[in-house]
């Protein structure tokens, strides 16, 4: 009997299924529920997988839950994931290499890291853009290293571009802040 056969047949030792089963799929799926609405993003681990690994650790542990968006430009992007309510910066893991040259663009509805002006310095903060902005792309950008984009919006579009025409103002220190708290419930990996 030839594998075809066996396969057909459903007679593969158990040792060969297992590994199939525990497999973490292609393109993992993570909701991120906002007092505005739910987001869904798809990932992409082909093309920037330190990235991807690095946004899992954080939806993984729950970190997102209780963060806010903190920074709102219409036109521009949404960013969040690092600021509570009060405009405390939450600790984070250590940074990250920039995936910036992995084929993925800064076009509108994708999800990216944000980080310093260090290119190297990505931890859990990532904004989602309104805008396709290629001056953030690698090939563009003013610093030539660009910005890594990891994923795209695959349900919730409506509630990006809600998010991104609320009122904003200064806070702490910080401009582009809403006035209005977006905050970010909870952020989980769904099927």
């Amino acid at each position: 009997m030839n594998f075809r056969s066996r396969l057909l047949l459903g007679v593969l030792p158990l040792v060969m299924s297992a590994p199939l089963m525990a497999a973490q799929p292609a393109s993992p799926r993570v909701e991120i529920e906002t007092t505005m609405g739910s987001i869904v993003v798809q990932l992409e681990p082909s093309r920037a997988p330190i990235t991807v690994k690095n946004f899992l650790r954080y939806v993984n542990e729950g970190y997102y839950s209780g963060t806010i968006f903190h920074r709102v430009i219409s036109g521009f992007m949404i960013q969040g994931g690092g600021f509570t309510e009060k405009m405390e910066q939450k600790p984070a893991h250590d940074p990250i290499p920039l995936e910036a040259r992995g084929g993925l663009r800064n076009d509108r509805y994708t999800i990216a890291m944000a980080r310093t002006s260090y290119p190297h310095s990505a931890t859990s903060q990532f904004y989602i853009n309104v805008n396709d902005n290629s001056f953030l792309n690698a090939d563009e950008a003013r610093d030539g290293q660009g910005y890594a984009v990891f994923g795209r919006v695959v349900k919730g579009t409506e509630v990006v571009d809600k998010i991104s025409y609320v009122k904003t103002g200064m806070k702490r220190g910080m401009s582009d802040v809403p006035v209005q708290t977006v905050k970010i419930l909870s952020a989980r990996v769904v099927k």
